[in-house]
């Protein structure tokens, strides 16, 4: 059983179509699994219990078997309670919807019972399998029981698949992706909604769709064309050997679209924030971990955020990761010092599955998607978009956030590339946070180490020149992007208010990402409660935009891998936190070593027996007494 690819899953299929041979082999290598048997009892049918003994003998013998058919709510609370440990394979929700329609359990109120299983399956902290009879393929029963049962069972798979990070459906023995996992195995890219074409088989776009073969019992992994109009979504991989980027592997430019959608972007608009009581809730809850020291120190903020974002207090790991690399160039001082064609040189090794970004995102089981943002002219003469191309770039990242959450990505992480990209940053937080532009431009360094007085000379006179330009002009964050942000800073907003109205949480690490930050606050103040700092890297405009949103940097490391980069390195750490703060029991109770402080308790020390010897006869003596029985010396104590 895989852990990167799944952790609810939906499996459907028709009589006798090996769906429940497949979700079985699922679960195959977990050391336990609890099976949730649905069907009632079979009375005097013994067609039907042949069916079940056969299921019973397939089981192995370190599974459990419980029984939920005595009552329909039973399945949901033992899935609600399941833990983070727990393996649960469920067979099947026919059996299930039977008991529900059971004259026994009537009147009840069934939409709400389904509404409850899908709810538990949503927020089951375990790894959960499913297995459902697909009866919508087949006529319409011509009798009212039968339309009742097909009726009941399409609402509950449809309930349920929604809930699941993953849905199958097994024909003649071949399960077949319908809905893609929430993280995907190592070289797989990941599946579209829509139809996934079969190994060979041409694909939207004229791209031949290769099959990728993967362990017993795995899901098969297609690769599918990208959504129309957004870049390719790809998964890198670990190659070994130097960078190098392949020819044909490229993806072509696309131009920016203009998202058909009539959604308006403007000033206060009202998104969701995260749960309010769940972050504090994980933290009191982390107090009371079985830990031999004194817990998880600085990373107790990552489960707080994860906590908050995810609506639980028991939050997991993120699975599903997605990087997106904004790569838009600024013309003009800002990009003074930079080597001409570089940025575009690192977004062909992004797409190449090349460089740094991209080995860092197969490492972590990232998805990539490289995304081309329109060049800003130079901001010390003119604007550097016209205010079409900034609604248009804003509805991009939206569509782009939008994308990502539909196809059941847990995390973004925002990277970006482009030349003059750290000064136009600075010009955006001097223009909102009214910064001196000096003190948050970072120094110039050449590809050799040396420091290039001249070039950051250059950029601090273009971003003073700019804000000289616009000192009448206005600070709405429309504007800022307008007259300084550019392409890459207006495609980077979009993504974080797509973000934060998908309830998409976002790892941020650099310049052109804070800045963003900076400029979503004005539109709509939720984003930054969304956003995570992964690493400052030392940057003067990043460690003050941080302190204007509230975000305090998770690590201290100095990390200058690029933006993007520096976040995925540090993932790794924060999954782990996650992890254990997911799948650790609590302090065995009675543990009264500590007191609730965590310090050791004081320590009371036994008042001495002391008894001042009697004098004998008048006057002071030097003679020690003689020694009496215990007895005695009890009793004179008493």
């Amino acid at each position: 059983m895989s852990l990167d690819g799944w952790n609810t899953l939906l499996v459907l299929g028709g009589i006798r179509s090996g769906k429940s041979e497949f979700a079985e082999s699922l679960v195959a290598d977990a050391p336990t699994v609890r099976y949730l048997a649905t069907a009632a009892d079979p009375g005097d049918d013994p067609e039907w219990a042949a069916r079940l003994a056969a299921h019973r003998a397939r089981r192995p013998e370190t599974w459990s078997t419980e029984e939920t058919a005595t009552d329909p709510r039973r399945l949901a609370d033992v899935i609600s309670t399941a833990r983070p440990e727990d393996t649960l394979l469920v067979d099947d929700l026919g059996g299930w919807v039977t008991v529900l329609l059971d004259p026994a359990h009537q009147p009840a109120d069934d939409n709400a019972t389904v509404d409850e299983l899908a709810a538990a399956v949503r927020f089951c902290a375990a790894r959960l399998v499913l297995v459902s009879p697909e009866v919508g393929l087949s006529l319409v029963p011509t009798t009212p029981l039968g339309r009742a049962f097909t009726d009941a069972l399409g609402a509950v798979n449809r309930a349920v698949a929604d809930a699941c990070d993953t849905v199958v459906l097994v024909v003649a023995g071949q399960p077949c992706r319908l809905k893609p996992a929430v993280g995907q195995p190592t070289g797989a890219a990941e599946a579209s909604p829509a139809a996934v074409a079969a190994p060979g088989q041409q694909a939207a776009g004229g791209a031949t769709v290769p099959a990728q073969a993967g362990p017993a019992g795995e899901l098969p992994v297609t690769a599918s064309p990208p959504l129309p109009g957004s870049p390719p979504v790809t998964t890198p991989q670990v190659t070994a050997g130097p960078d190098t980027v392949g020819t044909g592997g490229t993806a072509p430019t696309r131009t920016l679209p203009m998202a058909a959608t009539d959604l308006v972007i403007q000033p206060g608009m009202e998104l969701p924030m995260p749960d309010e009581y769940a972050g504090p809730q994980a933290v009191e809850r982390l107090a009371g971990l079985d830990v031999p020291g004194t817990g998880l120190g600085a990373l107790e903020q990552v489960v707080s955020f994860a906590a908050a974002t995810q609506g639980t207090p028991t939050p997991t790991p993120w699975r599903s990761v997605r990087v997106l690399l904004v790569h838009g160039d600024h013309a003009g001082g800002v990009a003074a010092g930079t080597v001409t064609g570089e940025s575009a040189r690192r977004a062909e090794q992004a797409r190449a599955g090349q460089g740094v970004l991209a080995r860092l995102a197969a490492e972590s089981g990232a998805s990539l998607q490289v995304v081309d943002a329109p060049a800003a002219a130079p901001i010390e003469h003119g604007p550097a978009l016209d205010a079409e191309q900034v609604e248009s770039a804003l509805r991009y990242g939206w569509r782009l956030a939008e994308e990502a959450a539909d196809a059941g990505v847990q995390l973004l992480v925002l990277a970006a590339c482009g030349a003059g990209a750290e000064a136009t940053a600075a010009a955006v937080l001097a223009a909102t946070a009214g910064a001196e532009p000096s003190a948050v431009l970072a120094r110039v360094v050449t590809a050799g180490g040396e420091i290039d007085d001249v070039a950051w000379m250059a950029r601090c006179a273009a971003v003073r020149d700019a804000l000289h330009r616009t000192r009448r002009s206005s600070r709405n964050g429309v504007g800022v992007l307008a007259e300084l942000g550019g392409g890459d800073i207006a495609v980077a907003t979009g993504i974080l208010l797509g973000a934060t109205a998908g309830r998409l949480p976002v790892l941020l690490d650099g310049p052109v990402g804070v800045a963003a930050g900076l400029i979503s606050r004005d539109l709509a103040g939720q984003a930054r409660h969304w956003c995570l700092l992964a690493d400052d890297g030392g940057h003067p405009a990043v460690r003050l935009a941080a302190d204007v949103l509230g975000l305090d940097p998770l690590t201290q490391l100095r990390l200058d891998l690029g933006e993007g980069a520096n976040a995925l390195t540090v993932l790794p750490l924060l999954r782990s936190a996650l992890a254990l703060s997911a799948a650790l029991p609590s302090r065995p109770e009675g543990d009264d070593s500590e007191d609730e402080g965590g310090e050791p308790g004081p320590v009371e020390e036994a008042e001495p027996d002391f008894h001042e010897p009697e004098p004998e006869g008048p006057g002071p003596t030097t003679t020690a007494p003689a020694a009496e029985p215990a007895e005695t010396s009890a009793a004179r104590a008493g």
